[in-house]
């Protein structure tokens, strides 16, 4: 199942993805009050409206205010390579806020002149979880979307702390809805691409994950209690403006593509940044 968030004029509301259309749900309340999986299968169930066209409507990020966004930097063993990082003994953590993603076909801001994309995979949290074994990490998750980790890289090279880097407003995108667990039952064998314009920069199976994605909810709730619609980012394929020579950061009328097989594709075009004050 494939549920997409998206506004239907000043209302928020969820619909379920067929193919090229969206069919309205009469359910109430964001998509994170529906996450757990008995939750889920009634959201399959629940009245709909007719269908409209996928393409005529402004979707949002599946999850509006997830309480945490955390992600995994250095996370892809050529990506790590890359940027001339070592292995490191235990996942590189930050956090997003929500004010810095926007849904697929939004525009993103161009955070500063070394405005660089991250193609990565979002898992997104199905119920309360703490302490988890890694071999149950796949029940607590509701769900994938695709990410990108878009990132000011002098910001975040200030200090040791990714922080600022990676939380300009509208600086990343997430979406294009949340997939249900079950419609990708082996993540490994998925490829993510990314492309700028029309031309390739990424391309990177997810088995290629330093640490899984069961080390990482392993890791995570160790020291912090998931809820339903937090969501973890799980990091990003070598190929990222960064690693380039000379480096080829974004510029405003470039459009951004991350595909993941089985998933969904992401697009967002760069605009500049208008805001004053």
């Amino acid at each position: 199942m494939r549920i997409a968030a998206y506004q239907d004029g000043s209302e928020a509301r969820l619909g379920r993805v067929e193919g090229e259309l969206i069919r309205p749900l009469r359910v109430e309340g964001p998509l994170e009050r529906h996450l757990d999986p008995a939750k889920l299968v009634t959201l399959a169930q629940a009245p709909t409206e007719d269908a409209r066209p996928l393409l005529g409507v402004t979707l949002a990020p599946p999850v509006a205010e997830p309480r945490r966004i955390l992600c995994v930097g250095a996370n892809f063993e050529a990506h790590r390579r890359e940027m001339g990082r070592s292995r490191p003994e235990h996942p590189m953590l930050f956090s997003r806020f929500p004010s810095s993603v926007v849904g697929h076909g939004v525009p993103l801001v161009q955070a500063s002149s070394k405005y660089d994309y991250e193609g990565e995979l979002a898992c997104i949290v199905g119920r309360r979880v703490r302490r988890l074994r890694p071999e149950e990490a796949w029940e607590a998750i509701a769900g994938y979307a695709v990410f990108n980790d878009g990132t000011a890289r002098d910001w975040q090279r200030h200090t040791a702390q990714f922080t600022p880097g990676k939380n300009f407003d509208r600086s990343g995108a997430f979406g294009p809805y949340l997939v249900t667990r079950d419609e990708v039952p082996d993540l490994t064998r998925s490829t993510l691409r990314t492309w700028v314009d029309d031309e390739l920069r990424q391309e990177g199976r997810l088995d290629d994950l330093t640490f899984g994605i069961p080390e990482l909810f392993a890791y995570i709730t160790h020291f912090t209690t998931l809820e339903p619609g937090d969501v973890v980012v799980c990091g990003t394929p070598s190929g990222v403006g960064a690693g380039f020579d000379p480096p080829r950061f974004l510029k405003p009328g470039q459009r951004v593509r991350i595909e993941i097989e089985g998933i969904g594709t992401l697009e967002n075009e760069v605009v500049e940044d208008s805001s004053s004050g």
